[in-house]
């Protein structure tokens, strides 16, 4: 079965923008970790506060589970940048960008009363970076623009018919 997905000019620009820019994030954020061999999750894993505190505190206190985190947080980043960025398997990488967000997001949850060691970029109350991040990934998820402007296009090509409106 055939999908036609069609974006006016604009819509399709913006949306490849928006998609490039979460990529570049992800990318940098996976970069910098992985050429810093001083770079460990653990303070993040030990400051947290969320529902899920004591499994997060439980890796960080295991040195194996611990190396296991820091190695699929550090390259996740880093192929989930790769492939928005590139257009190429992004359906794959926006979902496993959205579960990783997700992750980071109930560890710190930004609620009334928390009191977290790192410091935060902003006073938030409920809705933080990574929420807000989540959201922009579902827009990409339901408004896929790789098989017109990506790797995608090539790999998916007898699957969609995908062209923009003008």
């Amino acid at each position: 079965m055939k999908v036609k997905i069609l974006y006016t000019t604009p819509q399709l620009c913006g949306l490849v923008v928006l998609r490039v820019l979460v990529g570049w994030h992800f990318l940098y954020e996976g970069i910098v970790k992985i050429l810093n061999p001083k770079w460990t999750s653990y303070a993040y894993l030990m400051d947290a506060k969320g529902i899920f505190r004591k499994g997060y505190h439980f890796i960080a206190d295991n040195p194996g589970f611990l190396k296991i985190v820091n190695i699929l947080n550090e390259w996740g980043l880093f192929l989930i940048g790769l492939s928005l960025i590139t257009g190429c398997l992004t359906r794959m990488s926006t979902i496993g960008a959205m579960a990783l967000l997700a992750v980071y997001y109930l560890s710190h949850i930004p609620f009334v009363g928390a009191d977290y060691l790192l410091p935060s970029e902003g006073a938030y109350l409920w809705v933080d970076k990574n929420l807000i991040e989540i959201a922009v990934l579902f827009v990409l998820l339901v408004f896929p623009t790789s098989r017109i402007t990506g790797i995608d296009r090539f790999i998916f090509k007898d699957q969609a018919k995908v062209k923009p409106v003008k």
